[in-house]
């Protein structure tokens, strides 16, 4: 099996974190950046899940 073929038989959480890499890595910034970043989108989506519950 490819790995085109692999991707597109994943879980949607693995096709969208493999979005988010490629976006990230297209605009070449730094990890500390990123990693910044992304606590902020986990904290926002982490509120959003408890007021969904």
């Amino acid at each position: 099996m490819s790995d085109h073929n692999t991707l597109e038989n994943a879980p949607n959480h693995v096709k969208l974190a493999v979005d988010l890499i490629m976006l990230l890595e297209q605009h070449d910034l730094d990890a500390k950046t990123v990693l910044k970043a992304l606590d902020i989108v986990q904290k926002d989506y982490e509120q959003k899940a408890k007021e969904s519950a």
